[in-house]
């Protein structure tokens, strides 16, 4: 009899989802031995590595399981660490079976969110519309490409009590990406020496590297969605985006002011130049309303209608997606590192960002000419 309650207790083990991989222990050789006595069940498990971060996640995961099982009144949890030999070979059997990372025949959508300019919100457009769409139920991934002035792990509260955002977990050289609200999120600010204030002073070659590392040796898993914040303007990132990711959608923010939106054209322009595709445009920092009634447009209005008018052709039509408001929480909420839509769901910002996550899951990009992730019986 408790070799058939033990058998039921691995089953119910080895379906523990280990919070970094995402998929069940027993898939990752994880489980160890499982002996049932006298109504005990002792269950042995195996960790990724020494220190791993969801150590007691999982192991209350995992006594959780074993306790459920029928005829166990008591579970014990001998905690090991995978071996160099058994985590080489769990590496080799992610990168196995994983899709490569965001080709252009992946079924995982790349957004690249992007500016003719700073200072137009787009890190923080970025930010709350990856936890909107997550919110929707999509597995989304966000990617920091904006490595001189990146914010991402701030936006997304990713930070300890001195302001450090967390390390990726290493598994060899395979990295797996923090998560908040959902959202898998990498950024070269993960990276970076524990000082007050760290810069990175990188020409383009070392800008290039980053972007390809993030793409290649970052495990994010099976993806619906991959947002990446890029840098403002045309220069080293973008170009480099490009090449790495010609197949990519592009969604362009600008101000209503007529300025902002003549620069954010040009960031459109070269998105198509590498064969990229235009998904809309955002118009960010619009009027809002004062308390007693009256729209109050403190950067004019227009520009974001000027910038899809601008990107459109006879043979197709640029979108605007939305008009996001000026926000009093929308700002309290980047400077907290809790998005607005999580938040302040009822502001009007946060509505006008689900609205414009909506838009985007809606859409679908064209299969026309490539081939489908499909093999024969």
């Amino acid at each position: 009899m408790s070799a058939v309650v033990a058998d039921d207790v691995r089953r119910a083990v080895a379906a523990v989802i280990d919070p970094e991989l995402r998929r069940p222990l027993g898939e990752l050789d994880m489980v160890r031995d499982i002996v049932v006595s006298d109504a005990v069940a002792r269950v042995g498990i195996a960790l990724t590595i020494v220190g791993c971060p969801a150590a007691d996640r999982i192991e209350q995961d995992v006594r959780d399981a074993a306790a459920s099982v029928p005829g166990v009144s008591e579970v014990a949890v001998d905690v090991g660490v995978m071996t160099p030999a058994e985590r080489s070979a769990l590496v080799e059997r992610i990168r196995g079976t994983r899709r490569m990372a965001f080709t252009a025949d992946s079924l995982t959508r790349v957004i690249a969110i992007t500016s003719g300019k700073g200072g137009v919100g787009k890190s923080t457009l970025t930010a709350n519309l990856a936890v909107a769409l997550a919110m929707r139920g999509l597995a989304v991934g966000l990617i920091d490409a904006d490595v001189h002035g990146f914010s991402i792990p701030g936006l997304l509260g990713l930070t300890d009590d001195d302001g450090r955002p967390p390390q990726p977990t290493r598994l060899n050289d395979l990295m797996l990406p923090p998560v908040a609200y959902g959202v898998k999120t990498i950024s070269i600010g993960m990276f970076l020496p524990p000082e007050a204030s760290p810069a990175v002073a990188w020409r383009g070659p070392m800008l290039h590297r980053t972007v390809q590392q993030f793409l290649t040796d970052v495990h994010f898993g099976d993806l619906d969605v991959l947002l990446i914040d890029m840098p403002p303007g045309t220069g080293d990132v973008a170009i480099s985006v490009g090449q790495l990711l010609p197949h990519a959608e592009v969604v362009v923010v600008t101000t209503p002011q007529a300025a902002a939106a003549d620069v954010a054209v040009r960031s459109g322009v070269v998105a198509r130049q590498t064969g990229q595709s235009i998904l809309g445009v955002v118009e960010n920092m619009a009027g809002f309303t004062l308390p007693d009634g009256t729209a109050f447009d403190l950067f004019g209005g227009g520009g974001g209608t000027a910038v899809a008018a601008a990107l459109s052709s006879d043979t197709e039509t640029v979108p605007l997606l939305g008009s996001v408001p000026l926000s009093r929480a929308l700002r309290e909420g980047g400077d907290t590192g809790v998005p607005v839509v999580v938040g302040a769901p009822d502001d009007e910002s946060s509505r006008m960002i689900s609205t414009i996550a909506h838009a985007i899951a809606s859409t679908r990009r064209s299969w026309a000419g490539r081939s489908l992730p499909v093999s024969r019986a």
